[in-house]
């Protein structure tokens, strides 16, 4: 789950809908998996110039501590995700969000054959970056190759280039449809969440719409008159069933929420160039 708007206190995020990120840890309608119980974390942009980010393997819906906190964090821009893990360890460091800087990025799905391409998909990432590589999973592995290939300086182009890369490498070995993708970055200012798979045949993946309007069509939501006009979520499915709310994303597309108008436009992966 993405939410960017006007500052709110986290737990009216992750707690408080009927059909809440923390719910769907334990009963999810359109995920892969029903039960996502194989970690958390949140992450978020406060007073600092960088975001703070808060992870544990224990289930988000069994952790004491999530609650705590949640309770005193109110953020304008907030990251949250639940794992189910593809087959890398239960550990504090491949859960999502991840962080580098003043970046967060998170990821739904898997890159299929990772075991047999993570070689060469690391060695891929930049040596300055490399360090900074915490955990084991093909999802920090999809966020450091974008940043190798430009996430910082061109959002779409960086990402587009790191799948490409990956297809590429996945097809030299014989290997189809390696991506199952709907990812999410920021940079604390803007967002933006691609919904991709090798197959065209993605996750869910869906944005809110206008609260304006929503409160003119749901007067009796008291949550909607606690949101400004400018409250954008992206979910993986809908967090509160309320017609109108939601729009799914299309396939091969990104979503970009921004100062000013947002915009979905077409995702295309960007194939690496060979010198015969």
């Amino acid at each position: 789950m993405v939410y960017s708007g006007d500052p709110i206190l986290a737990e009216d995020l992750l707690f408080k809908p009927e059909h809440s990120l923390i719910e769907q840890s334990l009963h999810s309608r359109m995920g892969a998996t029903t039960t996502n119980g194989d970690g958390f974390g949140i992450g978020w942009y406060g007073e600092g110039p960088k975001p703070a980010v808060f992870k544990s393997v224990d289930p988000a819906w069994n952790d004491e501590n999530l609650r705590e906190l949640t309770a005193q964090v109110r953020t304008r821009l907030m990251f949250a995700h639940v794992r189910a893990s593809t087959g890398t360890p239960v550990q504090r460091s491949n859960c999502h969000p991840f962080r580098h800087d003043d970046w967060l990025w998170m990821h739904n799905g898997a890159v299929f054959g990772f075991h047999e391409l993570k070689r060469d998909l690391m060695f891929a990432i930049d040596p300055s970056l490399y360090p900074d590589v915490e955990g084991s999973t093909d999802s920090e592995a999809l966020f450091f190759l974008a940043l190798t290939f430009g996430l910082r300086e061109d959002p779409v182009g960086g990402v587009a280039r790191a799948i490409g890369f990956v297809e590429d490498l996945a097809e030299r070995r014989g290997m189809s449809n390696p991506v199952q993708a709907t990812m999410a970055a920021s940079d604390g200012r803007s967002v933006w969440a691609f919904r991709y798979s090798s197959q065209h045949q993605s996750r869910t993946l869906f944005h809110s719409t206008n609260v304006a309007q929503l409160r003119d069509l749901h007067p009796e939501v008291e949550m909607l008159r606690t949101l400004g006009d400018e409250t954008r979520f992206v979910v993986s499915e809908p967090i509160r069933d309320l017609p109108g709310a939601w729009v799914e994303v299309p396939e091969s597309s990104c979503g970009i929420i921004q100062p000013g108008d947002d915009e979905i436009r077409p995702f295309e992966p960007i194939r690496p160039t060979h010198v015969a």
